[in-house]
């Protein structure tokens, strides 16, 4: 629930606001809280346990595309890198969660983003030539009017709007260009 610094309550109200802006309805926003899960850069998931988690919602919501982190996390937090880890988990040595394996294989697709340098991370617009030449799988480039949807969407999160998110919001790539490879 995003209560690392005991702001869950507040963290899941400010997720609501910025995916209403981004037109996703709070029906469609599941919040997993569970004290094995917990919101910290620092700790790794359980990879079982959160797999279970994210295959049971893809069976039940008849997902066919997930997007999530590569192994870097985009900024090393411990915490996507453990989503990516879950996804690429092998079930087969598990028993518990092999029901959800045929789903997987009828169709659903897995988009990770691509985790870059410092440097690639911080020049924003300018760094369109050097993804559209890298090889990828989709690459989104967003339009001035979606740039600022998400600039008002991150606005939401006020609770973790820390100086550094400001110039992640003015300078990051991700705000205007985003490579992702298939799983």
């Amino acid at each position: 629930s995003g209560n690392y610094y005991n702001q869950g309550e507040i963290r899941k109200k400010e997720l609501e606001q910025s995916c209403f802006l981004l037109g996703i309805p709070a029906s469609d926003v599941t919040v997993v809280d569970h004290r094995d899960l917990p919101d910290n850069p620092a700790v790794e998931w359980d990879t079982q346990l959160l797999a279970a988690f994210v295959l049971k919602h893809i069976e039940a919501n008849n997902i066919n595309l997930v997007v999530t982190f590569d192994a870097g996390g985009v900024s090393g937090h411990a915490n996507h890198i453990s989503l990516y880890t879950a996804l690429r988990w092998e079930p087969s040595k598990y028993t518990v969660v092999l029901k959800y394996l045929s789903f997987l294989c009828l169709g659903c697709h897995v988009l990770v983003l691509e985790s870059v340098n410092l440097f690639r991370k911080y020049i924003s617009i300018l760094d369109v030539p050097v993804s559209c030449l890298l090889p990828r799988d989709a690459l989104f480039i967003l339009t001035e009017e979606e740039t600022e949807q998400a600039r008002r969407a991150m606005r939401c999160h006020r609770s973790q709007l820390l100086w550094f998110r400001h110039i992640y919001m003015l300078f990051s790539r991700y705000m205007v260009i985003n490579s992702l490879r298939l799983l």
